[in-house]
C-alpha cells in the first residue's frame, strides 16, 4: 500500500528512452512527472538538454523544469527538498509521483537522505585552483583517485568542478566524498519501485546518442549557446554551462578548438556521461532493469507501473 510519500522512479542513461516511457505511463494511469535532471532546471537551455516539448509537457504535469536561471546553482540538497514537497503534494491530489531522469546523485540523495557534507571552503578551493593551473585537472583527478577511488572512477579527468569539490571535501573533513554518499542517512525516501532503462547493446545507445546530438545541431543548438553567451553574465565555469554539450559548444566558440569538431566532441562527452550514469545505476541493487533496446521496453514499464498500489 502506497503512503502519502510513495513514488515511482524511472532512471536510465541519456538517450535511453525515458521521456517516451514516462509519457506511456502517463497514458496508463494518473501521474505527475518530477524531473530528476540537473540541467532541465535551467531556463533557456532547451535544445541541448533535450527538454520535453510543449506537447509532451501538456500530456502530463511536469515539475522541476525551468525553475532556475543559468546563473543560479542547483544542488542535490535543493532537489531533495523540492522533490519531497512535490511528492506529498502530488499524492494529495490523488496522483502517482513519477520521478524521471538521469541525474543519479539526485535519485540516491532522495532515497538515502542527505548527509551533512562540509560547507564550501573558499581558501581550500582557491588553493586547488592554483594547483590545477600548474598541474592540470587530469593530475588532480589522479590525486583524487588516491584518496577517493569510487568518486574518481565516476568522474571524467577534466571534470574540474566535481574533482575540485571532492578534493575540497577530503581536505576539509578527512573523509572521502563517496563515504558521505554511501552512508545510509536518516530521512531517506526510497521509491516504491525503481525502473532502470539500461541498454544491453552499447552500439544501440551510441547510435541513439549520435542521432540525438545531430538532431540538436539541426534544431539550432549552437544558436542557443550563442544566445546564452550574448547575455554577458554567464561564464564557462558555471554548473549550467558545464552541462554536457554546452561545455563543448562554449569551448568551441571560445576558439579552444575548431567548430567543425563540435559534433565529434559533443557525442564523445555524451557517451562518457552515459557510461557514468550506468555505473551509478549498477550500484542500485533494488532497481528493476528493462533492456532499453527491447521492442516492448516501454510497454513493459508502463504495465508494471499500472500494477503498483
Amino acid at each position: 500500500m502506497a503512503t502519502d510519500t510513495g513514488y515511482v522512479a524511472l532512471a536510465g542513461p541519456t538517450a535511453s528512452g525515458k521521456t517516451a516511457a514516462a509519457l506511456a505511463i502517463a497514458r496508463a494511469r494518473p501521474v505527475e512527472i518530477v524531473s530528476v535532471d540537473s540541467a532541465l532546471v535551467y531556463r533557456g537551455m532547451d535544445i541541448g538538454t533535450a527538454k520535453p516539448t510543449a506537447a509532451e509537457r501538456a500530456a502530463a504535469p511536469h515539475h522541476l523544469i525551468d525553475i532556475r536561471d543559468p546563473r543560479e546553482p542547483y544542488s542535490a540538497a535543493a532537489f531533495v527538498a523540492d522533490a519531497t514537497r512535490l511528492i506529498a503534494e502530488i499524492r494529495a491530489r490523488g496522483r502517482l509521483p513519477l520521478l524521471v531522469g538521469g541525474t543519479m546523485l539526485y535519485f540516491k540523495a532522495l532515497a538515502d537522505g542527505i548527509d551533512a557534507m562540509p560547507a564550501a571552503n573558499p581558501g581550500v578551493r582557491s588553493q586547488l585552483e592554483v594547483e590545477a593551473a600548474a598541474l592540470g585537472w587530469p593530475a588532480m583527478h589522479a590525486q583524487l583517485a588516491q584518496v577517493d577511488a569510487p568518486t574518481a572512477a565516476r568522474l571524467a579527468p577534466n571534470d574540474s568542478q566535481r574533482i575540485q569539490r571532492a578534493l575540497e571535501v577530503w581536505r576539509t573533513s578527512g573523509r572521502a566524498l563517496s563515504s558521505f554518499h554511501a552512508t545510509q542517512r536518516a530521512g531517506g525516501l526510497p521509491p516504491l519501485a525503481l525502473f532502470s532503462l539500461e541498454p544491453t547493446d552499447r552500439a544501440w545507445l551510441h547510435q541513439r546518442i549520435a542521432e540525438r546530438f545531430d538532431a540538436m545541431l539541426a534544431a539550432g543548438f549552437l544558436d542557443e549557446v550563442q544566445a546564452l553567451r550574448a547575455r554577458g553574465d554567464l561564464v564557462a565555469d558555471l554548473p549550467s554551462m558545464r552541462s554536457v554539450g554546452y561545455r563543448q559548444a562554449w569551448e568551441a566558440l571560445d576558439g579552444a578548438w575548431p567548430l567543425a569538431e563540435l559534433r565529434e566532441r559533443g557525442i564523445a562527452a555524451t557517451r562518457q556521461l552515459a557510461k557514468r550514469q550506468i555505473t551509478w545505476l549498477r550500484s542500485m541493487p533494488a532497481r528493476r532493469v528493462v533492456p532499453a533496446e527491447a521492442p516492448d521496453a516501454i510497454a513493459r514499464i508502463a504495465a508494471a507501473v499500472v500494477e503498483i498500489e
